[in-house]
């Protein structure tokens, strides 16, 4: 097993005029231009965007934080599979199994959208499963923005951030409008701390998969346990490769229990980790 230990500041100008003065200077003009641009904004009610999507459809979005020797907190690996700017050869996100690669050559998904992004992400991957109305967005995030991941994980599972995306004229729903969010790598809670405070904003509730060493411990925290339930985190060190949320998944899609959707993901980390299915039940658990 590997072990990952992974202003707008609003001035408030005090404008004043001299009522003496009958020409106005030019400070003066520019002065009113900022007063009346300042005022309009205040009669105005501002809207929350609304985000529709298609509500016969589902989605699970999987963050991933791209392994990464430089910028986490990780037992260093081979170089190549250690550079968290290079998805394609990525550990989490390029390799045998890494989510890119095992999703695509998995029998149950169909891979219909593969696009490199710009700033933290890097790729986006859109996958529908062949015979159920479930869409999966996995994203690569640079390695040296974990903690960016991070955060866009909480407020992702607690409904702060919402969004949607169309794919083939169909709009789903993704990030906060997620049926499941999960995260997968290194944890970087065990070497930051995050000063924010992510309560849930809509009353619903959403599934989450957590795959990093020691998740269970370290995520709780930060988790409303009225409006998230989860799947899937862990108890120790482990290895955060795609057949564990994969098995999970399959699981899940059928609609089937906590306990049954735990037994799938540790008889996965059993196989391919090499170990007793009752050492990987201890490691993979499920609820609070």
């Amino acid at each position: 097993m590997r072990r990952y230990i992974l202003a707008f500041f609003i001035g408030l100008f005090l404008l004043g005029c001299n009522s003496n003065i009958q020409q106005e200077s030019t400070v003066q003009k520019f002065d009113k231009i900022v007063l009346e641009k300042e005022i309009t904004p205040l009669t105005k009610t501002v809207e929350k965007p609304v985000f529709e999507f298609d509500q016969s459809t589902k989605t699970i979005h999987i963050l991933v934080a791209l392994c990464d020797n430089k910028y986490q907190g990780i037992v260093l690996v081979p170089a190549k599979i250690g550079n968290g700017q290079d998805p394609d050869n990525n550990l989490y996100w390029g390799t045998a199994y890494g989510i890119k690669t095992y999703f695509k050559r998995s029998k149950e998904w169909t891979l219909i959208s593969s696009e490199k992004q710009s700033g933290e992400i890097l790729e986006r991957l859109v996958f529908k499963h062949k015979t159920s109305d479930y869409y999966l967005v996995a994203d690569a995030y640079d390695g040296q923005y974990i903690k960016q991941t991070t955060q866009d994980f909480l407020a992702n599972i607690h409904g702060q951030d919402k969004d949607t995306l169309n794919i083939n004229n169909t709009t789903i729903g993704i990030n906060g409008n997620a049926n499941l969010v999960a995260y997968i790598g290194h944890d970087g809670l065990m070497d930051f701390e995050l000063s924010e405070t992510y309560k849930n904003t809509d009353g619903l509730t959403r599934s989450a998969i957590i795959l990093a060493c020691y998740s269970k411990s370290y995520f709780t925290s930060h988790l409303d346990q009225k409006t998230i339930q989860p799947l899937v985190w862990t108890t120790g060190l482990m290895a955060p490769e795609a057949y564990t949320i994969h098995d999970a998944l399959s699981v899940y899609i059928k609609g089937q229990s906590n306990e049954e959707i735990q037994l799938a993901a540790a008889n996965a980390y059993a196989k391919y980790q090499k170990c007793s299915v009752k050492a990987a039940k201890r490691l993979l658990v499920s609820g609070w």
